[in-house]
C-alpha cells in the first residue's frame, strides 16, 4: 500500500555553486539529488522517481542555471535516481558508470511494478551515453568547480559511484551512505559498504549529501558504518544458531536504530550479510525478489512508498 504522497523535495545551497536537492523523510523512492554549477557548465547528481517529481526537480534546478543542466550524473541504476533522466537528456549528456548503464538496461522501469499505485507519470528509460570504469573528472570551466566521479562499489549495488567536490568539500554520496533511513545493501555488499564508507572518509568531507535523508556532515560516515557493522554481527550471530534471515531481524534489538525510516530493510541486509559470510562475492547476484517478499513479512505488509 501507499501512504500520503510526500511533499515535493527542496533545493538549498550546502556551498558556493553547489545544492543539494532533498526529498524528505527520505524512505522508498524519495530520494536526494544534487546540482554542481560553474561558469560555463553544471552537473546534474541523479534525478528522481516519478515525473512529476523530476520535473519538480528541473524547476528548481533551472531558477538556478536558466538553461538546465549540462550533464546528469547517475550514482547508480535503481529507478527513484534515474527515472528522470528523459526530462534533462538529450541536452544534457547522462553519465554512469558502465555497469550502471548496463544494469539500467536489464531492470528497466521494473521497479515501477512494485508500488504500482504511485502515480510514476511518463518515466521512459533513459540510458547513459556517457560511461567510464573507474574514475571520471568533470571540469566546469576553466577556472570553476570540478566534479569528481568515483567508482566505490560494490556497495549498495555492484556498481555505486559518489560524486566529489574538492574545495568546498561537498560528498554527494548516493546511496552509499543514508541520513535518519535504513541503508540497503541486498545489491551490493557489506563488507564493500564498509570499505566505500573508509574511503570516502579519507577524503575528508565537510558536507555530505546522502542518497535518503537530510544533509550533514562526516558524522553520517560513523552512522552508516555503525549500522553495517551491528548488521554484520546480526548476522554471524544468526548463521551460528542456524536462524534464516527473517528470523534473525525479527530476534534483533533495534536498539538505537529503531526510529530509522523504512527498518524493514534489516530483512534484505541480512540477506546480503549471511551470503557473504557463506562465500557469496561482494556484488553478485542474489534473490532480490524472495528477499522483497520477506521484507514484506517483516513489515506486515507492503511498504510504504510515499512518491
Amino acid at each position: 500500500m501507499t501512504g500520503a504522497v510526500a511533499p515535493p523535495g527542496r533545493l538549498t545551497r550546502v556551498a558556493e555553486g553547489v545544492y543539494a536537492y532533498v526529498q524528505a523523510p527520505g524512505g522508498w523512492c524519495l530520494n536526494n539529488a544534487g546540482l554542481v554549477v560553474g561558469a560555463d557548465t553544471s552537473v546534474l547528481v541523479d534525478t528522481a522517481a516519478t515525473e512529476s517529481r523530476a520535473r519538480h526537480l528541473a524547476r528548481q534546478v533551472g531558477a538556478v542555471v536558466g538553461s538546465g543542466p549540462d550533464i546528469v550524473v547517475n550514482t547508480h541504476f535503481h529507478g527513484d535516481h534515474v527515472f528522470g533522466n528523459g526530462l534533462f537528456a538529450p541536452r544534457a549528456t547522462v553519465v554512469a558508470h558502465e555497469g550502471t548503464r548496463a544494469d539500467m538496461e536489464e531492470a528497466g522501469l521494473g521497479l515501477r511494478g512494485l508500488w504500482p499505485r504511485v502515480a510514476w507519470g511518463d518515466t521512459r528509460l533513459v540510458l547513459p551515453t556517457l560511461t567510464f570504469r573507474t574514475e571520471l573528472t568533470l571540469r566546469l570551466g576553466t577556472t570553476g568547480p570540478r566534479a569528481e566521479l568515483l567508482h566505490l562499489g560494490p556497495a549498495h549495488t555492484a556498481t555505486d559511484v559518489a560524486v566529489w567536490v574538492p574545495g568546498p568539500d561537498v560528498l554527494f554520496a548516493g546511496d552509499l551512505l543514508w541520513s535518519g533511513v535504513t541503508p540497503y545493501v541486498l545489491m551490493g555488499s557489506v563488507e564493500g559498504s564498509l570499505r566505500a564508507v573508509a574511503r570516502m572518509r579519507a577524503l575528508r568531507p565537510r558536507v555530505v549529501v546522502p542518497g535518503h535523508g537530510a544533509v550533514g556532515g562526516p558524522e553520517l560516515l560513523d552512522l552508516t558504518e555503525e549500522y553495517l557493522r551491528w548488521c554484520r554481527r546480526i548476522a554471524e550471530e544468526g548463521l551460528s544458531a542456524g536462524l534464516s534471515p527473517l528470523e534473525a531481524a525479527r530476534r534483533a534489538r533495534p536498539g538505537p536504530y529503531a526510529d530509522l525510516v523504512d527498518p524493514e530493510r534489516l530483512v534484505g541486509n541480512l540477506h546480503r550479510a549471511y551470503a557473504e559470510l557463506e562465500g557469496l562475492p561482494p556484488g553478485a547476484r542474489i534473490d532480490v525478489a524472495g528477499s522483497f517478499k520477506e521484507m514484506c513479512e517483516f513489515h506486515g505488509g507492503l511498504p510504504e512508498c510515499r512518491a
